[in-house]
């Protein structure tokens, strides 16, 4: 995993000042320098290899693991004062202070081993059982960033689904998103140039919406494909990937980045039907054959009504006999609903 240019330079910071104190400890121990300039070296090498390891520990693991290992310590603490160690084997054996002192290490380290994996393992709405009357905000995923890439900013539905309710937390646009909605609206092809404008009006409609965080991330390395820049700065600000394009999402879930897919929501908002369901339907042109009429769902799927050429431009409740599957998508067949 690429290491940020800051993380680097405190890497180096803290380097430097652990051979600077080694140098001085050897010094005052009235040892060669160069011994202490190597133990210091070491010592920050050992720390920077558990960092590497520690790569995906993040300050919210932090906290809860800290909440989780005062909780235990408190817990041993309760356990080693309660009068267990006054009792007279532990007075009279000849060991018994040793005893004790084995003793509570085993139950210092116990507890505050399980405080922090049941800490790690639990959510913040949790640790509202231990203080009492503060409620956490909840830790989900509503609550991490909503990073938009080119193509679903571009996507007009946007506007309304955020309108909805259903997605919640800050947005997140990288300036690389920006630069490439740019770059097709002053594209000389029509078509390229209104997908670019129309990706930066959705962006001036959230950006309008009171109750909407939006913000520009001023992303680097421009050399970088944007799909890789996106996943990444994904992983760096610990943000949910808004996106409808369907290969940018299996390789983000590959990395472990939580991915909301507007084409898969799409799918399934869709409605099943099947043989016998009813529905109204405005039918808007006619069939292949002479007697049949055809109409469309919200979502583009196809109806074809036999028999209904006569009713052309009407809405009228129909009866589904039939599916099929094709390239295209859904192809269902159906019947006009005798009256009453």
């Amino acid at each position: 995993m690429k290491t940020s240019w800051p993380i680097r330079l405190v890497r180096a910071l803290f380097f430097a000042f652990s051979v600077f104190i080694g140098i001085a400890i050897s010094l005052g121990l009235q040892q060669d320098a160069w011994v202490g300039a190597v133990s210091g070296a070491a010592f920050m090498g050992m720390l920077m290899v558990l960092d590497v390891i520690l790569a995906h520990f993040t300050l919210r693991d932090f906290s809860h693991a800290t909440l989780g290992l005062a909780v235990g310590l408190f817990c041993a603490w309760l356990i080693t004062r309660i009068g267990v160690f006054q009792l007279a084997y532990f007075q009279n054996h000849e060991a018994g202070l040793a005893l004790q002192n084995i003793a509570e290490i085993c139950i210092y380290g116990t507890l505050a081993f399980f405080g922090v994996t049941f800490a790690l393992r639990s959510d913040r709405d949790q640790f509202a059982f231990l203080i009492p009357y503060i409620r956490f905000r909840r830790d989900g995923s509503e609550g991490e960033p909503l990073l938009l890439d080119t193509n679903v900013v571009m996507d007009a539905r946007l506007p309304g689904v955020f309108a909805t309710g259903f997605l919640s937390g800050a947005v997140v646009v990288p300036r690389c998103v920006l630069d490439g909605l740019q770059h097709l609206a002053d594209s000389p092809e029509t078509a390229l140039s209104l997908r670019g404008k129309r990706g930066l009006e959705m962006m001036e409609k959230l950006r309008a919406r009171p109750e909407m965080q939006v913000s520009i991330h001023e992303d680097g390395g421009s050399d970088v494909p944007v799909e890789v820049r996106l996943v990444t700065l994904a992983r760096e600000l610990n943000a949910r990937l808004l996106t409808s394009d369907d290969n940018l999402a299996k390789v983000a879930r590959l990395r472990g980045i939580t991915v909301l897919s507007l084409r898969e929501l799409a799918a399934a908002l869709n409605p099943e039907l099947s043989v016998g369901d009813e529905l109204r339907l405005p039918l808007t042109k006619p069939g292949k054959d002479k007697n049949q009429a055809v109409g469309y769902l919200p979502d583009g799927a196809m109806i074809v009504v036999n028999n209904a050429a006569a009713q052309i431009g009407q809405t009228v409740d129909v009866v589904v006999s039939g599916t099929l599957p094709t390239s295209a998508g859904r192809l269902i067949f159906a019947e006009v609903k005798p009256a009453a």
